[in-house]
């Protein structure tokens, strides 16, 4: 429990991101029980949504194939909203999607949410293994969530049609780690949500492309940004920051080009990288919208991150290889939310 001194605060709504981590040692099967677990005890705990992520050729990441695992969540749990952290759309076709999401929010109505960034989620020579041409390079992304979003239009006249779908109200959201899709969200008229987990240095300035050029829309009347932010809680900041070099380790892989299952944590973070490497991970993981510590740390942390970026909604991401010391992080965090 939290210590007496620690007030709760008036919080804004917090999600979790999931990327279903697949542990060393371990296989898919857990992960996924693992994030059925979580998933569980979030929605007990009062978090708002669950997000989980696309991402390709990486051993550590069991998301990959996102729709199904979306509703594999969702079948697990009654009423915390489930959806993409995001769907990679240039590795679609915008019809499948529309099917997909459309088949989702039939058989659970009012909790799935559709996520879509413009990122290929992995390396070039899987984008191609995804999607047999290289030819776009995401500057279609536009067209591509135009046809997307035409496809859920009710009583659509055209050749295509998708269904389920048509006529369904599945809420989009638009994500982003640079200035493209805030500026994109903002014409739209459409939710945004920044990757401040892992490009920090753009926050701010991707949330004021936003909010200087957003256009209400039927979707959205005023602007509503959720960020990204990473968080390892712990009861003390030694041990959250022991913790933390399972994330380390992750992005320290990913840094050599040769990603991992995620590692168990080690006690000497300095003893695997070089001055180099360390200088890029901790910009990359920046203390700011990196939270790593107590509860009195994460609270004080938290705070200031909310009070900077005016954030509508957190959506929290933590990687942290032991499946109870993970649960009580998402803990410590639901203990101060008012």
């Amino acid at each position: 429990m939290l210590s007496s001194n620690i007030k709760k605060f008036n919080a804004i709504p917090l999600s979790v991101l999931d990327l279903s981590p697949i542990n060393a040692g371990s296989n898919a099967g857990q992960s996924f029980k693992n994030s059925v677990e979580l998933a569980r005890h979030v929605e007990e705990w009062g978090f708002n949504r669950y997000w989980l992520a696309e991402h390709h050729n990486m051993p550590g990441i069991g998301s990959s194939a996102t729709s199904v695992l979306i509703g594999h969540i969702a079948g697990a749990t009654k009423s915390i909203r489930v959806g993409s952290g995001g769907i990679m759309l240039p590795n679609h076709a915008p019809l499948v999607i529309a099917e997909q999401f459309g088949t989702l929010e039939a058989i659970y109505p009012g909790r799935i949410d559709l996520g879509l960034g413009r990122a290929p989620g992995s390396d070039q020579a899987t984008a191609y293994a995804l999607r047999r041409t290289l030819q776009s390079s995401g500057d279609d992304f536009p067209e591509q969530l135009a046809e997307l979003q035409a496809y859920f239009k009710p009583d659509r006249v055209a050749r295509v049609r998708a269904f389920p779908g048509e006529g369904q109200d599945v809420p989009m959201w638009l994500l982003g780690s640079s200035g493209f899709s805030a500026r994109l969200a903002a014409q739209e008229g459409l939710p945004f949500s920044f990757a401040s987990h892992f490009a920090p240095a753009y926050t701010l300035q991707a949330l004021q492309l936003y909010h200087q050029n957003f256009r209400p829309s039927s979707f959205l009347q005023t602007p509503y940004a959720m960020l990204g932010i990473n968080v390892i809680a712990a009861e003390t900041d030694e041990k959250a920051h022991w913790l933390a070099t399972s994330q380390q380790q992750q992005f320290l892989s990913l840094t050599r080009g040769m990603p991992t299952q995620l590692q168990p944590p080690i006690d000497n973070i300095n003893e695997v990288w070089s001055a180099q490497e360390r200088a890029s991970i901790e910009q990359t993981l920046d203390s700011r919208s990196t939270i790593v510590g107590s509860p009195e740390t994460v609270k004080r942390k938290l705070e200031s991150f909310i009070l900077e970026t005016k954030a509508n909604e957190l959506i929290i991401n933590s990687q942290i290889f032991d499946q109870q010391a993970r649960l009580r992080s998402y803990e410590i965090i639901a203990e101060m939310m008012d």
